[in-house]
């Protein structure tokens, strides 16, 4: 008896090791989780069959068999009915994701069923909403990309027909002309540069950097401006506080921010750049006593060719690029740039850098 239990036992799990290797063959989870439903059931109840064939009489046998089909039954029944309700979440997730390579981008999966399925609708959905935040993003970038191009074009072609016709002097507009191919150049060079940044293909040589010349070196230049529109410009940054950097990159970022800044600060405001070291890195920030930040300024102002509404009717305003710039070149640093109001009034902008170890 001891041999005949030891050789249905072997005979039992070779057969299942086979058979489980042969379900990963077939071509849906629906069928995968049905065979597996036969097999958890078929296999046990053949050594049982055997065994009892063996062991038992006739009569015996066919008790044996009786209740081992009923329970057998039973349990193909339940594993069907989870099949089938695991294979539907599977459909659903499948539907969506047919959709959204559709083109529809506002395809979402309902999030129940199994916690895994679950998990991955979740994924799944954000997944979606970042594809259709990027597509409203680059329908936007198309738009304003094509009025920046469009307005100094249509400028420098008027200007050469007045002086084709004869109906001004080129000496007249050449001041105005190159003005306008700066326009032009700036707005290409920012679009490369927001491509590299995009394409992963920015590169930093980082090295320790000190950052109260740097700090001083960007005051200076915006000083004039300051001067002219009776702004104070102030730094508070303590000699020897270092940071890993690209020092022309922060500059750029920093120089920026402060033209910013002045731009949105009233006659007779303050613009302060204050420098502070924390644990792993340095925080930079640079506020105002402007008028402070709308919610929607405070969560769109890094995108790209977003600007407010009175940087749009100010005729002073870029092309909405610099701040877009600015966070992909701190987050090519491994720090973080954000803005927010100040409780004063104001505004303020802060980016962090890794600090010396």
């Amino acid at each position: 008896m001891i041999d005949l239990a030891i050789l249905v036992s072997a005979a039992t799990l070779a057969v299942g090791l086979v058979v489980a290797l042969g379900l990963r063959l077939l071509p849906t989870v629906r069928l995968q989780l049905a065979g597996l439903a036969f097999l958890a059931v078929v296999l046990p109840l053949a050594a049982v069959l055997l065994s009892g064939w063996v062991m038992f009489h006739m009569g015996d046998d066919v008790k044996i068999l009786a209740v081992a089909a009923t329970s057998a039954s039973a349990a193909v029944i339940a594993s069907l009915l989870l099949a089938r309700s695991i294979a539907a979440s599977i459909d659903r997730l499948r539907d969506s994701s047919l959709a959204l390579s559709a083109g529809d981008l506002t395809a979402r999966a309902p999030e129940r069923g199994p916690a895994e399925l679950a998990e991955l609708a979740r994924s799944f959905n954000e997944m979606a909403g970042n594809l259709s935040r990027l597509f409203d993003a680059r329908k936007e970038l198309v738009a304003w990309a094509s009025h920046d191009l469009r307005t100094p074009i249509a400028s420098l072609q008027a200007m050469l027909e007045a002086v084709e016709d004869g109906l001004a002097e080129p000496d007249r507009y050449l001041p105005a002309m190159h003005d306008q191919v700066r326009m032009l150049a700036r707005l290409v060079d920012d679009l490369f540069e927001l491509a590299r940044i995009d394409a992963g293909a920015l590169t930093l040589e980082l090295r320790e950097a000190e950052l109260a010349g740097l700090v001083e070196s960007c005051v200076r230049g915006v000083e004039a401006e300051a001067h002219a529109r009776q702004v104070l410009v102030e730094s508070r940054v303590d000699n020897g506080t270092r940071a890993r950097c690209s020092p022309e990159q922060v500059e750029r970022v920093l120089y920026n921010l402060l033209a910013n800044a002045l731009r949105h600060t009233p006659t007779d405001g303050s613009v302060a750049v204050l420098v502070e070291p924390q644990q792993n890195e340095v925080r930079v920030t640079v506020e105002d006593s402007g008028d402070g930040l709308s919610t929607e300024a405070a969560a769109r102002m890094f995108e790209r060719f977003w600007r407010g509404d009175a940087a749009r009717t100010s005729g002073e305003a870029g092309a909405g690029l610099g701040l877009a710039i600015a966070r992909g070149l701190i987050e090519a640093h491994g720090g973080r740039i954000w803005a927010e109001s100040r409780p004063g009034g104001g505004t303020r902008v802060s980016f962090t850098l890794p600090a010396v170890a």
